[in-house]
């Protein structure tokens, strides 16, 4: 290219900005002597020259290239003290990542030249690596803006606020695992938002009666320094290097607005898309990790360091460092790119991973943080669906129950709770009923809503609904950490085979409990939420922490669903479908019933068909348990619904309540094995459930399944 003088150019927007004319580069750096812009051709192999950016406003460089175009690829050499005990690590010899980045070219390639320091030095991280890391780093790209207004990236729905809370099923899924052996999805889109696009991959989403798709991480990620050493790598992607661009590798092209253009087909199917993200911490780890982003540009400014000595990082994410999201330029970026996702890309919604970050203050977690009140007042995120991960690994960090009016909170409680019940443990029957009951113990008292809590059996992290029943330990042996990772917690059961089993009576067993897990999350108040594959028996083959697996440990196998893979499926469509067709189970708001008022919205039922009393809820050996549900003619057409739980492994007769005289049908019975559902026919004054069972009656007229 012809050399051109670089202009002042503008403090904002951040990032590179091509206007028709030329492109804007703006970086903040608040403790930077100098920054300098390095550009590379399209192939983002050949150093095309340098800039340094000759202004800084506000602690921001920046500088304008008149006629450089949209496709130019780029980085930064920040220019500083390398002083690592007062929290700076300015190294010119790396090439950065511009923060603000919205594509990459090329691939991230791991060598010891990413580490500012000379690895092989006795005080590591203190010593100084003058080797150059550009041939091993993805370079930035300059994006055309007006691409993303292509009106074939229009879609025909609007998207925020389709689905009302109270209304939806979240579906957690990867999108790499889920279409690598899809055999609808072409070989070449395979793992990438196009194969997720795809319309047999949609129908059969939406067929499920899933209204929301939460995908774990899509933001621009790597692998870990540890697991490329093992020949391993970083599956489900939580450490992110970029907050703005799409995971190269989930590309099947080279437009960034290949995502743009699947969340419009999920729109048109009326699906939501909602995006796990994570701004609790990045890739470039510790004091010993690589210089990548952050680290070079400013580490004082984008990190929480440790007063006293700023050598080290606060690891309240237990990743290696904590995003120092009090610095309002690192704000700036959060909301940035949460708006970003939101408005270029067309998300609906947001899952954040160890969220109770982002409510950090001096003081400890407060719901009034600032990122909560900016995100309050804020016209387009605000009207997101926001879901917490309820905590992290620092002090006080477990605050389920406290996120701020407005936010859904992964609740970890009825997970426990659900596994511990259907394993048969004592004591459950008062959590158990909590827990149906949408946890208002636990969001009720600051004003909030059933749909404040979303409910789970499983999720990516931890066993799949098949191995919860069919382990009582973890196996993750092949993460080559001789099997000491993961949780060992799992309130899992293997009902007396651990692993695979041919035995039809165990197999039988572990069916029946998949499917009573199922039923329970249906007719939970809250919003339920299935991990993709659940529905048709996927196993990790005892895996509980598969996120190093990028094979067929976590791919689903489309190709070899047996008769009783398609049987559950056909399950639970019917739950979801159930749930769908009773109101009363998608509560937007919580309903309490007085003892003894059978007309109540809920009330609980001892297995003589009448009120649970104070002396039943202490009784350790009880295992059954009478949910009923009334609609009265207010809401809707008057009539019950009548969920009979039974975790004993032997059956028992459970009285209907007697003060309902309305005939009763049988709508579902776990203890059938047959693939159809439908109604049974009328029962009137007892029911006898199979040892662990769940039975749902109702009498609403003219209902079929």
């Amino acid at each position: 290219m012809t050399k051109v003088m670089i202009e002042t150019g503008c403090a904002y927007p951040l990032g590179a900005t091509y206007d028709g004319e030329g492109t804007n580069f703006a970086l903040f750096s608040a403790n930077a002597e100098a920054v300098e812009l390095c550009l590379y051709d399209e192939s983002g192999q050949v150093s095309l020259g340098s800039y340094f950016l000759p202004e800084k406003t506000n602690d921001v460089w920046h500088g304008y290239l008149p006629k450089l175009a949209p496709g130019s690829c780029y980085g930064y050499r920040v220019h500083g003290k390398y002083d690592p005990e007062n929290g700076h690590r300015f190294n010119a010899h790396k090439l950065l990542i511009d923060p603000y980045a919205q594509a990459w070219s090329g691939e991230f390639r791991w060598d010891h030249s990413h580490f500012g320091f000379n690895q092989d030095s006795q005080r590591q991280d203190l010593s100084f690596s003058d080797r150059d890391n550009s041939a091993f780093m993805p370079k930035a790209v300059v994006v055309d803006p007006t691409a993303g207004n292509d009106p074939n990236l229009a879609s025909s729905s609007r998207h925020l606020g389709r689905v009302p809370w109270h209304k939806s099923v979240i579906y957690e899924a990867h999108l790499r695992g889920f279409t690598m052996l899809h055999p609808d999805v072409p070989d070449a889109l395979k793992g990438t938002f196009s194969g997720m696009a795809q319309d047999e991959v949609i129908a059969y989403i939406k067929a499920l009666g899933i209204t929301s798709v939460e995908l774990l991480p899509v933001q621009g990620f790597i692998d870990e320094y540890f697991l490329k050493q093992k020949g391993l790598s970083n599956y489900w992607g939580y450490n992110t290097l970029s907050f703005f661009a799409p995971h190269q590798r989930y590309l099947s092209g080279s437009s960034v607005y290949e995502f743009r253009q699947m969340t419009n087909k999920f729109h048109d199917a009326g699906l939501e898309v909602i995006l796990d993200v994570v701004y609790n911490h990045t890739c470039e780890g510790n004091q010993l990790g690589p210089t990548l982003s952050f680290k070079g540009i400013d580490n004082a400014s984008y990190y929480q360091l440790v007063p006293g000595d700023k050598r080290y990082y606060i690891n309240d994410s237990g990743c290696g460092n904590t995003f120092n999201i009090r610095h309002p330029r690192v704000m700036q970026l959060i909301i940035d790119s949460l708006r970003y996702w939101v408005q270029v890309m067309g998300v609906d919604g947001f899952r954040f991973d160890l969220a109770s970050v982002l409510g950090r203050t001096e003081q400890g977690f407060h719901n009034q943080s600032t990122f909560f009140q900016i995100i309050a007042q804020d016209p387009v995120l605000s009207r997101c669906k926001l879901i917490a991960e309820p905590w992290d690994l620092g002090p006080g960090g477990y605050q389920l129950g406290h996120f701020p009016a407005g936010w859904s909170e992964w609740n970890d409680k009825y997970r426990d709770t659900m596994r511990r019940f259907w394993r048969a443990d004592q004591h459950e029957l008062p959590e158990l009923a909590r827990r149906l009951h949408g946890s208002s113990d636990i969001f009720e008292h600051s004003g909030r809503r059933p749909y404040a809590g979303i409910n789970h059996i499983t999720s990516h992290d931890g066993f799949t609904l098949r191995d919860l029943v069919s382990y009582n330990d973890r196996h993750n042996h092949n993460n080559l950490e001789d099997n000491n990772d993961g949780h060992r917690g799992n309130y899992s059961f293997n009902n007396g085979v651990e692993g695979d089993s041919d035995d039809p009576q165990v197999e039988r067993l572990r069916a029946r409990v998949q499917r009573n897990l199922l039923a329970s999350l249906a007719v939970s108040q809250g919003v339920p939420m299935l991990l993709a594959g659940d529905e048709f028996g996927r196993t990790q083959q005892g895996n509980n922490n598969a996120y190093c697996q990028d094979n067929a440990v976590n791919w689903l196998d489309w190709a070899n669903l047996s008769p009783a893979s398609q049987q559950l499926i056909a399950f639970s469509r019917k739950m979801l479908a159930l749930r769908e067709a009773f109101p009363i189970l998608q509560a937007d708001h919580f309903k309490h019933s007085e003892a003894g008022d059978i007309e109540g919205s809920i009330l609980w039922l001892n297995s003589d068909g009448k009120t649970m009393r104070e002396v039943h809820w202490h009784e350790q050996n009880n295992l059954s348990l009478g949910y009923l549900l009334t609609a009265t003619a207010t809401d809707e057409e008057g009539y019950h619904l009548l969920v009979l739980i039974n975790a004993a492994r032997e059956q028992q007769c459970f009285s209907l309540p007697s003060t309902i005289t309305k005939p009763w049908t049988l709508l579902v019975d776990t203890a059938d094995e047959g693939t159809q559902l439908q109604a049974l026919g009328s029962v009137c004054q007892q029911v006898m459930l199979s040892a662990c069972s769940v039975q749902i009656l109702t009498t609403k007229p003219c209902l079929t399944a």
